[in-house]
């Protein structure tokens, strides 16, 4: 009897990732449209979601997209496999988003835009509610939603993109400390004190601002 996916080991189970990651290497390597088409299927939307937590504005995060991608498409050559694909080009986009971070700071200000909408910089997906959810539901969370993004703005860009790779995009310890090159221990000290540092500002905020009151309408 076949063996199910589910009953592979990780060791198994990573050393067929490895594999694919081996395929599609060589795929983009020969040039083929079919390997870029997988390449942006599999890694564009998490590479997105990547940048849009690390610097929290919608623009920047597809200019930093763009970037990844074009440094990946120039410099495949250079893969040898010592790191996942996926870790590999988190890499870049990390870097890619200090490079946007320092650029931001030195050459623009922030403009507010006093009639702008503030969701309307967030992911589409992550603001239109749940169906299946209640109204009261779906502005509870999305109450939730923007408070944690704004508490990511202010805590240390070094420990957010740490939280952001463990709480958000889910990377292991090792796999963080190959994307940030860091040390396992620096990783886990990290994450700690950026946890800390979001529970803080989040207990601020939620002190300074009026109780969310939303009363699900009754039935007439």
């Amino acid at each position: 009897m076949a063996t199910s996916i589910f009953e592979l080991s990780p060791e198994r189970t990573a050393e067929i990732a490895g594999q694919e990651d081996l395929r599609l290497v060589e795929s983009l390597r020969e040039g083929s449209e079919r390997g870029y088409e997988e390449l942006l299927t599999r890694f564009q939307q998490p590479v997105y979601v990547l940048a849009l937590r690390l610097l929290d504005d919608q623009s920047e995060a597809f200019d930093v997209v763009q970037e990844v991608f074009l440094k990946v498409f120039r410099n495949i050559g250079s893969f040898r496999g010592q790191s996942t694909l996926k870790t590999w080009i988190y890499r870049i986009t990390v870097n890619e988003a200090h490079n946007a971070r320092r650029w931001f700071f030195r050459h623009r200000r922030r403009e507010v835009d006093l009639d702008a909408n503030p969701e309307e910089a967030r992911n589409w997906q992550e603001i239109i509610p749940d169906s299946s959810r209640s109204p009261f539901d779906a502005a509870s969370a999305r109450e939730q939603h923007i408070m944690i993004e704004a508490a990511l703005e202010k805590i240390n860009p070094f420990f957010r993109e740490a939280v952001v790779l463990r709480d958000i995009t889910d990377l292991s310890y090792e796999e963080i400390a190959e994307v940030l090159g860091v040390s396992l221990g620096t990783v886990k000290s990290r994450i700690r004190r950026g946890r800390e540092a979001l529970r803080e500002e989040l207990a601020g905020s939620l002190k300074s601002r009026p109780a969310l009151r939303l009363v699900p309408k009754t039935a007439e």
